[in-house]
């Protein structure tokens, strides 16, 4: 099992595996493209948003889908939040979106 405190946790399986689409494909509500800003130009990336794998990079590309930068993750009524999840050198790993009900949703693997 690779993500084992699930176990522990309220959580529900919503689709099966896929490789048509990311974390960050389900957080932009794009399930059609594997979005990553890699160098090699093989995912999708939008144009103009620096093709970088950095926290500044992924703020930005958000930006341009009319996301804000905010401190918390408390649930506002008509707003829609992103959590990037990072690890110490700042460098994205996961993305999860906010539903209207104040539960996150994301894709694993």
């Amino acid at each position: 099992m690779i993500f084992r405190s699930l176990a522990t946790c309220e959580y529900q399986l919503t689709s099966p595996d896929t490789i048509d689409y990311n974390c960050v494909a389900w957080a932009a509500e794009d399930n059609e493209n594997w979005w990553w800003p890699d160098a090699q130009n093989i995912h999708y990336w939008p144009p103009n948003v620096l093709r970088e794998e950095t926290l500044e990079a992924f703020k930005a590309m958000f930006q341009t889908l009319g996301y804000e930068v905010t401190q918390d993750d408390n649930l506002e009524e008509g707003y829609q939040k992103i959590a990037i999840y990072s690890d110490s050198n700042k460098m994205p790993k996961h993305v999860a979106r906010q539903m209207p009900n104040g539960k996150w949703t994301s894709k694993l693997g």
